[in-house]
């Protein structure tokens, strides 16, 4: 590599904040004040633990309300969802296996940066994170040091 890649790499590298493979966020329209998001720059998309999903329409617009469990290991805190469907699409998982899932697009807080994302719905309670953050909401916000964690943040004790 040429002096002047090696320069415009540096200052790619300067230009964005540091987080951790693993990180606090909130989704504050959603009336999530924190969840312990994976960082997957494997996955393309994030994905949301959601059950009891209820597609209706209001006003002419597709929506849905659903229930997510915000914390891991916690079935008792149940909070209820409802946002604006944007799409519809299928998704492959790590394993391969094919699901149709509801695209939700909602703003995320990560160390005092907020801004849209998409989100597919899932269920995922019996994963480690209820959230995976994929490299599209990453993407021009954060460069990724897979050896760290909980950068932006101190984990929260339950």
């Amino acid at each position: 590599m040429d002096i002047e890649k090696n320069i415009k790499l540096i200052k790619t590298i300067r230009k964005y904040p540091v987080i951790g493979w693993r990180e606090w966020v909130s989704l504050p329209e959603l009336g999530i004040s924190r969840i312990k998001a994976k960082i997957d720059t494997g996955a393309r998309t994030s994905a949301l633990h959601a059950f009891s999903l209820n597609p209706f329409t209001e006003n002419g617009k597709n929506r849905i309300s659903f229930e997510i469990h915000p914390l891991q290991h916690d079935t008792e805190n149940i909070v209820t969802c409802v946002a604006d469907v944007v799409d519809k699409r299928m998704v492959t998982d790590s394993g391969g296996h094919g699901e149709e899932r509801y695209v939700i697009q909602t703003p995320i807080t990560i160390a005092g940066q907020t801004w849209q994302i998409e989100i597919t719905l899932t269920e995922r309670e019996n994963m480690l994170f209820r959230m995976l953050l994929g490299r599209s909401a990453l993407r021009k916000h954060f460069i990724v040091n897979p050896a760290r964690s909980f950068v932006t943040t101190k984990a929260h004790k339950k």
